[in-house]
Order: structure tokens, then C-alpha cells, then sequence
């Protein structure tokens, strides 16, 4: 390592790193190729055959012609994912049994402010509260 410059080192470093940038972004395009809805089964097949047999041609080539409907179709796909984890998590708060089914989490969260209610107005004492509240979780 000694006769190894430091600046060799950084350019190593950062031919890996484009390298690794370079093969985030080809994988990037195939995928959006496959995504596109607006392609038809030729149009993907020639896109593919294009970026895999000229791959630095191609890759220009794409993100010049199709950049803004890729850019497009990913903002699409958040908001649909988001949508979806939004759904679902209103859909599990909003079912009496919650996602798990059966005594979910909304049946614990109600048992468990009946338990703290119970220990405020002193019915329970904080030994007898610790105990249920194990049971109940548990």
C-alpha cells in the first residue's frame, strides 16, 4: 500500500462508485422500460435490445426521449404507495378488531384505559395494575 498514491486511491474510488452508478441507472431504465404502460410489447422489446446491446447510447438515448414520463411514472408509483399505506392503516384503526384480527389493538388500547382509569380512581393498586397490564399485553 505504500507505493500506492493517495490521489490513485480517490480516483479508484471514484471510478467505483460511477461504476456502481452506472449500473443503479441501467437497472433503473429496464425496470421503467417494463413499467411504462404507454410502451406496447415491441416498443419494450426494442427499448431492451437498444440499452442492452449499445448500453451508453441507449441510456442517453432514453432518459433524453422518455426522462420526463420516467420522472412522471415514479411520482405516480409514490403516490399510489402512499395511498395504499394510507388505506390500509385507516382500514386497520378503523376495524373493531384491528389488523391482527380478534382482540387487536384497539380492544388492548380500550382494556388498557379501562385498567388506567381503574388505577386512578383507586381501585387498583400499581402492583395489581402492572400485573394486568403484563396479562393483557402479553
Amino acid at each position: 500500500m505504500d507505493d500506492y498514491p493517495l490521489l490513485n486511491l480517490f480516483w479508484t474510488m471514484l471510478e467505483f462508485f460511477l461504476w456502481v452508478l452506472w449500473f443503479f441507472l441501467l437497472f433503473k431504465i429496464i425496470t421503467d422500460i417494463f413499467r411504462s404502460q404507454d410502451l406496447g410489447g415491441w416498443g419494450k422489446a426494442g427499448w431492451t435490445i437498444f440499452v442492452i446491446l449499445l448500453p451508453f447510447l441507449g441510456v442517453f438515448v432514453y432518459v433524453i426521449a422518455r426522462g420526463r414520463s420516467m420522472g412522471e411514472r415514479d411520482l405516480e408509483q409514490a403516490r399510489r404507495t402512499d395511498a395504499a399505506f394510507k388505506a390500509y392503516v385507516r382500514d386497520a384503526a378503523a376495524s373493531p378488531g384491528g389488523a391482527g384480527g380478534g382482540g387487536g389493538p384497539s380492544s388492548h388500547v380500550d382494556e388498557l384505559a379501562k385498567l388506567a382509569d381503574l388505577k386512578n380512581s383507586g381501585a387498583l393498586t400499581e402492583v395489581e395494575y402492572q400485573r394486568a397490564k403484563d396479562k393483557l399485553l402479553a
